[in-house]
């Protein structure tokens, strides 16, 4: 798991949240108040504790990505963003259930795929099976044999929690990380 290259202590808890968008709502701000929902969802079950949140949304040519969910979904997703730029908004919550103060902010990283085949995306689905991963690539497996570049302020991000983010955000916290 990726907080485990902070070596804080920590356990994990699976939220309950909706994760529909709002009407009118832009996909970073979904992002953001998904991240926010899910830390408050466990928030409510340990009082006092700092709970850490995180949401991602994926956007092509303004739609948002959702998770596919099965395969042809998936392959329906990778061909449209063949040769093409994918932005993932990664957003991140720090809530302090304690003190009551919550942070939050969206780490943008885009990625640009190659001009894969059919037949190589189909293959990349067969092998790592990412039907719960908005915009269907898992650049931390096989996922990064699509991607031609990535663009981002933190190379965490795109695999879901934007660690550089997350060392600031619980130094505010409270929470020294070294």
């Amino acid at each position: 798991m990726l907080l485990d290259r902070l070596r804080v202590p920590y356990s994990t808890a699976a939220p309950d949240v909706d994760e529909t968008a709002l009407q009118g709502e832009g996909p970073p701000q979904t992002a953001v108040r998904l991240a926010e929902a899910k830390a408050r969802a466990v928030a409510a079950r340990f009082p006092g504790a700092i709970v850490i949140g995180s949401d991602q949304v994926a956007v092509l040519d303004g739609t948002p990505l959702g998770k596919p969910g099965n395969h042809s979904a998936a392959l329906a997703q990778l061909r449209a963003m063949r040769g093409r730029s994918v932005v993932f908004h990664t957003a991140l919550c720090v809530l302090d259930a304690g003190r009551g103060t919550c942070r939050t902010l969206d780490v943008p990283t885009t990625v640009h795929f190659r001009d894969y085949s059919q037949a190589q995306a189909g293959r990349y689905l067969e092998l790592e099976k990412p039907y719960d991963c908005a915009g269907s690539a898992k650049i931390e497996a096989m996922g990064i044999a699509l991607v031609r570049k990535v663009v981002s302020t933190d190379p965490t991000a795109l695999i879901g929690l934007p660690l550089i983010a997350l060392v600031s955000l619980l130094s505010e916290a409270g929470v020294e990380v070294l």
